[in-house]
């Protein structure tokens, strides 16, 4: 669906490993904006500031090996749903967390994707699907909003066809 010009990747990664791999994948500029933040504070700040914005917007935090910090991912995800809820959440989690990780942030996610070999290729294939939904919502109000005009449309020839019938009946 070519709607989405700009799809916005805003990736929290504390040991900045990972997010060289997530901007060769997507390293078209026309279509996306990859920006890492390696502290909570530039990152929820940076969300904040993008807010106003319509284009689709994809939050990827990495989330660390130990247990004591899933609560402040807890809070960070809250945080980014509170201040745009249409902004798709992604969290990269090691595999052998992720049940714990589950359990503790358990609303608001779109996707748990472990971290192994191909995780890439399913950050990508989220992103994606994140892309389709914020496009489909895009051309469900379009459509909405042409169906009503449509409706409009069709009532007021209805009423100058009976305003007609009453006013001229000789041409009915």
């Amino acid at each position: 669906m070519p709607w989405t010009k700009m799809t916005y990747l805003f990736c929290y990664d504390d040991h900045r490993g990972f997010t060289e791999e997530i901007r060769k994948r997507f390293s078209d500029e026309t279509q996306y904006k990859v920006e890492s933040f390696h502290t909570k504070l530039e990152f929820i700040k940076h969300c904040k500031k993008e807010k106003e914005n319509r284009s689709c917007k994809v939050a990827l935090i990495v989330a660390p090996d130990a247990k004591e910090q899933f609560e402040m991912i807890d809070e960070m995800t809250q945080g980014i749903k509170r201040l745009d809820p249409k902004t798709g959440l992604i969290l990269l989690v090691p595999v052998d967390k992720m049940e714990d990780l589950k359990k503790t942030v358990r609303f608001n996610i779109d996707a748990y994707i472990p971290r192994n070999a191909n995780a890439i290729l399913r950050i990508h294939n989220a992103v994606k699907k994140l892309i389709s939904e914020h496009n489909i919502v895009i051309f469900r109000k379009r459509r909405n909003l042409s169906l009503y005009v449509l409706l409009g449309f069709l009532l007021l020839v209805a009423l100058l066809i009976f305003i007609a019938w009453l006013r001229l009946p000789q041409y009915f």
